[in-house]
């Protein structure tokens, strides 16, 4: 039996019935409304979005000069031309919904975008005016089409809209959204393949142009490594190179840090010759050339002459570096540019997110930061690993009615639910305004979150990410001393060259807490003189890069501890520990195990 068609007219009148419904929060008829659409408008509600009317603040002049600004210009002008005269509008937006963009034919439509401030410099996040074609789709991470009353805003019901976010082709990061916006009577579902046809070209340009960008920075680097026989690199846009003769000569570590010194060299307009010295002691001589100079972190190869070793002292003394930023040490190119962001946001008020690796030192930063600026407002700290109900309740009373600093850690832990209410806390804190009494900032792991981060890091303006300890390498020189300084009475106990080498080698998975507990260890069996090599605990004899399991910990240690019995030896030391040569032997490579027979 053939199934009745349902009038057009009255589908639409369903559906406005029940949006209508939906803003009276009373019960909705699922059917009448697409579940993508339902589910905008849940999020719109909990934005507290007014339905009624939009009040958008002029944001900032947007930025063409961006890559995607200028890939995507010429695709989008082709579809102008192909669309002349059509009530079309095209509109390109940036990762955060701002528009870039705007092409429109029609002068009738202009005048209506511009009505309701779908216009360059303008946000059209889901946040700010709720379920339409920009936001929505930055919000699913995939096309939307949002068509009359599907809008939330009643000001949006006259359009049709089709929304499809642009992906980075390397990094597969959302860089914008291509939005094709136009009367609600011309809507058509063709208008979400258009623009995902559009979308897919631009992606291709960006591809296309990424090749480009890095096969130029290829051609020069092999030019560069033709020319001399030195150590050369080449730094890019997510690219990294290192000729053979840098990877005999560097150690890890301080390939590591050659490089993040040649990244701030190579931000500066003129970067010439620069001289850094590395953490193994050696003086390192970077005659830096940018290839490209449009992005904040140009493209750009580096000439590196060693220059000569650092006279190696009968012991490494306390530091007397000052400060950057209160109970922190640390000179490294990566970790000061971390520090420097972290301290802009805070005096900007903005709220922020602190990533990287467990151990890093995330929370240590935003209790300096705050110190320093303002040492006299409370700092509270609410850890997201013992979340529950009445963590909850408490985190939504700092956040309507704390002063100071507030430090939601471990928000990687929270589940999506718990993500859902703080969320929810942080809209209500931000509605009233609180970013001048309350600094907020989150510490996260992305790699550990079990939920997705998004909806949550949207209310933090800016993103500080910390540097693992084995790419600030060189800042154990400052680190060690005064780890022990604060371990162990001042001046009392102090590292020889040969343990700080050890230390130096060793890729620190754990990282700074790891470098913590380390010489904890190390105070409790010696408490003055001088540590040498066997005072080091049996992790610090390896350059693994991972975190080992208890058993594995257990295993390696006894596996050092018995080398070390035996001056390296490591046929005597399997023999004492009931192991084959071949077990052994397979072990030190697996673990990392660097001692040698003396």
């Amino acid at each position: 039996m053939a199934r009745a068609s349902v009038p057009l007219h009255a589908a639409k009148d369903k559906l406005a019935e029940a949006r209508d419904r939906f803003l009276a929060a009373e019960p909705v008829d699922q059917a009448a409304v697409r579940k993508p659409i339902l589910a905008s408008w849940w999020r719109s509600r909990q934005w507290n979005v007014a339905a009624d009317h939009i009040d958008l603040s002029y944001l900032h002049d947007p930025d063409l000069e961006t890559t995607l600004a200028r890939t995507a210009d010429p695709v989008l002008r082709h579809l102008h031309e192909q669309l002349d005269g059509q009530p079309i509008s095209i509109i390109l937006t940036d990762a955060a919904g701002m528009v870039l963009t705007r092409l429109t034919a029609d002068h009738d439509l202009e005048r209506a975008l511009d009505g309701i401030k779908l216009a360059p410099g303008f946000s059209y996040a889901e946040e700010r005016v709720g379920t339409n074609g920009i936001g929505t789709a930055l919000e699913s991470g995939g096309p939307a089409h949002v068509f009359g009353h599907e809008h939330y805003a009643e000001s949006l019901e006259r359009f049709g809209c089709a929304g499809v976010p642009v992906h980075d082709p390397v990094s597969g990061k959302t860089v914008g959204v291509i939005d094709l916006t136009c009367w609600r009577k011309n809507a058509d579902p063709l208008l979400l393949s258009l623009v995902k046809s559009t979308a897919d070209q631009i992606t291709q340009a960006l591809l296309a142009a990424g090749s480009s960008r890095d096969l130029h920075l290829l051609q020069e680097y092999v030019r560069a490594c033709r020319r001399t026989g030195g150590i050369v690199l080449a730094l890019g846009n997510d690219v990294v190179m290192l000729n053979d003769h840098a990877r005999r000569v560097l150690d890890p570590g301080d390939q590591s840090a050659l490089i993040g010194h040649a990244m701030e060299a190579l931000a500066r307009q003129n970067p010439g010759a620069v001289t850094v010295d590395l953490p193994s002691g050696v003086t390192a001589r970077m005659f830096c050339r940018r290839i490209s100079g449009d992005r904040p972190f140009a493209d750009g190869v580096v000439h590196v002459k060693l220059v000569a070793p650092a006279v190696v002292a009968p012991e490494v003394p306390a530091p007397r570096t000052a400060m950057y930023l209160p109970g922190l040490v640390g000179s490294g190119v990566l970790w000061l540019r971390a520090c420097r962001e972290a301290e802009t946001l805070y005096e900007s008020s903005d709220w922020m997110t602190l990533e990287g690796e467990s151990g890093v030192g995330k929370l240590a930063l935003a209790r300096a930061v705050h110190q320093r600026r303002n040492p006299a407002a409370p700092f509270h700290v609410l850890d997201a690993e013992s979340a529950g109900q009445e963590w909850l309740t408490k985190a939504r009373r700092e956040l309507l009615d704390g002063t100071g600093m507030l430090v939601i850690r471990h928000a990687d832990a929270l589940t999506a639910k718990q993500m859902h209410s703080l969320a929810s806390a942080l809209q209500e804190a931000r509605a009233g305004e609180r970013q001048e009494e309350l600094r907020v900032a989150v510490t996260l792991n992305r790699k550990q979150a079990g939920a997705d981060l998004t909806r949550l890091l949207r209310f933090f303006q800016g993103t500080v990410e910390l540097p693992p300890l084995r790419h600030h390498i060189e800042d154990l020189h400052e680190l060690v001393p005064f780890f022990l300084a604060r371990l162990s009475q001042q001046g009392r106990l102090t590292c020889s060259p040969e343990a700080m080498q050890l230390l130096l080698r060793h890729n620190w998975p754990g990282n700074t807490e790891q470098l913590w507990q380390v010489l904890k260890q190390v105070v409790q069996r010696r408490r003055a003189g001088v540590i040498m090599p066997r005072d080091l605990p049996p992790e610090c004899w390896t350059v693994s890069r991972r975190l080992l399991s208890p058993l594995e910990s257990i295993e390696r240690d006894a596996i050092v501890q018995s080398l070390l019995d035996h001056d390296g030896n490591k046929v005597r030391a399997a023999e004492a520990l009931g192991m084959s040569r071949a077990t052994i032997y397979r072990k030190i490579h697996e673990y990392g195990i660097v001692i040698s027979a003396s």
